[in-house]
């Protein structure tokens, strides 16, 4: 049986894969930014105000969709040839968003087809992707404007609506549109989940909040929902887009949509996936990575502590004997540093009871279902170890 390695929690982030060392950082309130879904929504209510020639606020309230209002300024806005328009700028205030600072923009026009009754349709616009998988909150050939986006717009509507002619029934068009959508798309996963063309609008709560864990997490769900959608059994996971590229290599006949970075989100990716049945997982992680995994961090983000060196210095002293070597991986400074020492004295056991330890955490996340396998990488990408331990359902 693997014993289970110790970790050891730090107050401060410090990259373990960085040979220099980080001084702890001052803490500070981070600011809280607004959605691409509420900037959607803010920019279709300045665009009815410009439809319907009403004096335009440069700012607009917006209903959150958990109870309150934001006030959002509007960065421009006017009426173009029957249309109304306006702009938002993005603003995801701390948070390491790829559409912080993007223009959010909505066209609203009046329905031209007949009918009796309120209506609005809703479109995608240049810059807006579009929805090609199955698994995701909104059907296939739709834009990807998420169902909560999409309230947020009515609602943002019906309320200029109400207050500027109550008596008329609302019957609109509106297209919202990001300028430079495509391009940022491509630093997101939208490609790996079949959203085409752009970025989604985003949002659960009209907000965002900095560094958010929800985010991330709905995003790891997003993908296994997809996964699970095309009739996947098998998936691979990987804490990074390096590892994920040395992972498929490894696994050729797997498609696209098998392949998910779980990032820091370990024991989130794994518990989620065995709740979905998946039968075969597949993990690939460096061995900074790994050590963490297998000292116990369901999360392996920095700031959640760093990998215990010393640990592992008593784990070689354990297997090898070696007093000299022990003391030199528990001094090191790095993971990094560690392997090298471990792999220049050949102390390939030390590495491979790491990698055990790796798969042993692995399946106390997952459960007895799913078949598992793990790579363990060097930095290099070269393989260190693998593991493997069949599932409840395997023959």
């Amino acid at each position: 049986m693997v014993k289970r390695l110790k970790k050891i929690s730090k107050n401060y982030p410090a990259p373990e894969d960085d040979e220099t060392p980080r001084p702890p950082r001052p803490r500070r309130e981070l600011r809280q930014g607004f959605s691409t879904g509420t900037s959607a929504a803010a920019a279709a209510q300045g665009a009815l105000y410009e439809l319907l020639a009403h004096p335009c606020p440069d700012r607009v309230e917006v209903t959150l969709p958990g109870g309150g209002s934001l006030s959002i300024p509007l960065n421009r806005h006017g009426r173009h040839g029957g249309r109304g328009e306006a702009v938002v700028i993005k603003d995801a205030g701390d948070d390491p968003d790829v559409t912080n600072g993007a223009e959010i923009g909505a066209r609203v026009w009046r329905l031209e087809y007949p009918g009796a009754g309120e209506d609005i349709t809703l479109s995608g616009g240049a810059g807006v992707g579009r929805v090609t998988k199955p698994g995701l909150p909104v059907a296939v050939g739709e834009p990807a404007i998420n169902p909560v986006p999409r309230r947020m717009i009515r609602q943002a509507l019906r309320q200029a609506w109400d207050k500027i002619c109550p008596e008329e029934p609302l019957r609109l068009t509106v297209e919202i549109f990001v300028p430079r959508g495509e391009e940022l798309a491509r630093h997101t996963l939208n490609p790996r989940l079949g959203i085409v063309g752009g970025i989604s609008i985003l949002g659960t709560t009209g907000l965002v909040k900095p560094f958010s864990h929800q985010a991330y997490r709905a995003t790891i769900a997003s993908s296994l929902r997809v996964a699970q959608a095309a009739g996947l059994t098998h998936i691979g996971f990987s804490t990074g887009g390096k590892s994920e590229g040395y992972l498929k290599a490894l696994l050729p006949k797997l498609p696209e949509e098998a392949f998910i970075q779980m990032g820091d989100y370990v024991r989130f990716a794994l518990k989620v996936a065995a709740h979905m049945k998946f039968s075969e997982i597949t993990a690939a992680a460096f061995f900074g990575k790994a050590l963490k995994i297998a000292q116990g961090f369901g999360h392996t983000h920095a700031s959640r502590g760093l990998a215990d060196l010393q640990e592992l210095g008593r784990l070689t002293f354990d297997l090898t004997g070696n007093t000299a070597l022990a003391q030199a991986v528990a001094g090191a400074n790095t993971a990094r540093q560690a392997l090298q020492i471990l792999t220049e004295a050949r102390a390939g056991q030390v590495v491979a009871h790491v990698g055990a330890g790796m798969l042993a955490a692995l399946r106390e996340y997952a459960g007895p279902g799913p078949g598992l396998n793990t790579v363990m990488l060097d930095f290099d990408g070269s393989i260190l170890s693998r593991g493997e331990s069949p599932g409840e359902g395997a023959a």
